[in-house]
């Protein structure tokens, strides 16, 4: 089983099910960048939370790393492209702390309206400053929410609550989607000219780093108060606190900031300004969440399996109905892998029916993990299986079309004048089949063994191959005959419980009858 190493607290919860799983957990706290290089060799995984900087050093020494997992949302800390260069998955859990997040939004928003932190200090030493500590109804006041993922939608949900006009930026939200939500979306300069409060729900990328600035606050309201509880360097905090002091805007309150940990800002000086130290995340729920969550993801990629969460997967995530495919989609790759039986410079990869009405590339990345595993002894995980593709020279052509002849869904490879593959889910099971090889149709399970045999069609000849596998204690676990139409020729494809020998592989060979046998690893 894998060593993982976890190098910041993680809920028990979470690393029990994995030591349940049967892998080593091996917790070491605060350590220094010179003691990581060293802990993390060896390591299959290492799960993390904000502090810990996976830097390509840190990724290089881990020359065994399947997997980096972060305990929670933000990658600010992780190398990502190193990451994938190397192979290795990022993972993290971006649904585990959305409701802590939104409800700490919130939180401030409601502190900032009322001056909550501000009016207690003062009571707690000695100050009744109760005029001094006036507020502001959030009720018919317009708040902008810039960015509407699951947590913008969240606090739209809430702040609907408080009878709060809202409307939103966000360029990959459609205005039609946005009239179902009951937010009104405009462009970022016409927002900040309407809202009272302006909450921040941005990933940190180079294009949202310093989008809230001087130049853009200068056309704010002055009542406007801004909240962030997203990720530091988004918002421009000397701008912001010169923007506050100057009377441009009414105040601020921020959860996150540009260097963490930090206890020096010019916003700290502001009594207008409420700060908290990165608490978005900071509810035990959120905490059991995310080392539960991490701990599935983790595991799902330690098994080679498709994990829903991973960041570097050059794939979106995959569709509900497509996920029953990705399985079979493997198994093909394998099958066809071993049946041309060298490295074409390209093949095509044909998804028919109802799943071609969704993003496919995942299915491609399962071919494609399906196909090197059968050529290379290395692992093979959905992350670093388009870079052996591109190494081999190897290129992968998509076709989707939603019609099929006979199946409600099909997935074919094929290689122009050589080899094709064909399979489908059958049943309310949804159980693999393979149902075409080189344009004969079958329906067999996928095995881990299997023989495609071409003969003469004329009787005995499956006699004679029954005969000779009974005789090595090779067991027939299915099988199916394809005629080819107008040729005195059919082709078996038989599945087996064991694999079958090279001695008798050579026997039926040399059989009356038989013309070709090769062998399948599914």
């Amino acid at each position: 089983m894998a060593r993982i190493l976890v190098t910041e607290p993680i809920a028990d919860g979470g690393l029990d099910r994995l030591r349940a799983a049967g892998h080593t957990v091996d917790v070491q706290l605060d350590l220094s960048p010179a003691e990581l290089l060293g802990a993390i060799v060896g390591a299959h995984a290492l799960i993390i939370r904000s502090a810990t900087q996976v830097t390509a050093e840190v990724l290089e020494a881990g020359s065994d790393l399947v997997v980096v997992g972060r305990a929670g949302i933000g990658l600010d800390n992780v190398e990502v492209a190193a990451a994938t260069a190397r192979g290795v998955m990022v993972v993290n859990a971006p649904q585990s702390n959305i409701i802590s997040a939104a409800e700490h939004t919130m939180a401030l928003l409601l502190s900032q309206a009322r001056n909550v932190p501000q009016a207690h200090a003062a009571l707690v030493a000695g100050r009744w400053e109760r005029s001094k500590w006036e507020g502001v109804e959030l009720a018919d006041k317009t708040l902008g929410i810039v960015g509407l993922g699951r947590i913008g939608k969240l606090v739209a949900d809430r702040a609907k609550a408080f009878q709060m006009r809202l409307v939103a930026y966000d360029p990959f939200v459609s205005a039609d989607r946005g009239r179902q939500m009951g937010v009104e979306l405009l462009p970022l300069d016409q927002l900040i000219e309407q809202c009272d409060f302006l909450t921040i729900h941005l990933p940190k990328t180079k294009e949202t780093a310093g989008l809230i600035n001087r130049d853009l606050l200068l056309k704010a309201k002055p009542s406007l108060r801004v909240i962030n509880v997203a990720r530091g360097g988004i918002v421009v905090e000397s701008d912001l606190a010169e923007c506050i002091r100057d009377g441009v805007i009414a105040g601020a309150a921020l959860d996150v900031f540009d260097t963490e940990p930090t206890t020096v800002s010019p916003l700290f000086e502001l009594p207008s300004v409420v700060v908290t130290p990165h608490l978005g995340a900071s509810t035990r729920e959120a905490q059991d969440k995310a080392g539960d969550a991490i701990a599935d993801m983790v595991q799902l990629a330690l098994a080679g399996e498709f994990v829903p969460w991973a960041v570097n997967v050059d794939a979106a995530e995959a569709h509900e109905n497509l996920r029953p495919f990705l399985p079979l989609a493997e198994r093909l790759g394998r099958l066809y892998g071993s049946l041309h039986r060298s490295s074409p410079d390209s093949f095509e990869l044909v998804c028919q029916g109802d799943i071609a009405r969704y993003d496919t590339r995942i299915l491609g990345l399962a071919v494609l993990k399906g196909f090197f595993s059968l050529l290379t002894d290395d692992p093979v995980s959905y992350v670093n299986a388009p870079s052996m593709a591109k190494a081999a020279g190897i290129a992968m052509r998509e076709i989707n079309s939603t019609d099929t002849d006979e199946y409600v869904n099909l997935i074919t490879l094929r290689c122009t004048d050589h080899h094709s593959i064909s399979g489908t889910l059958t049943g309310s099971r949804r159980e693999q089949r393979v149902v075409e090889i080189d344009g004969h149709t079958f329906d067999v399970p996928p095995s881990e063994h299997m023989l495609v045999i071409t003969n003469d069609d004329r009787p005995g000849v499956i006699g004679t191959v029954g005969t000779l596998l009974g005789a090595a204690g090779v067991n027939i676990a299915d099988m199916d005959v394809g005629r080819v139409a107008d040729q005195d020729r059919a082709v078996m494809l038989i599945a087996t419980t064991t694999e079958v020998a090279a001695r008798v592989l050579d026997e039926l060979r040399t059989a009356p009858g038989i013309l070709s046998v090769v062998e399948l690893a599914g």
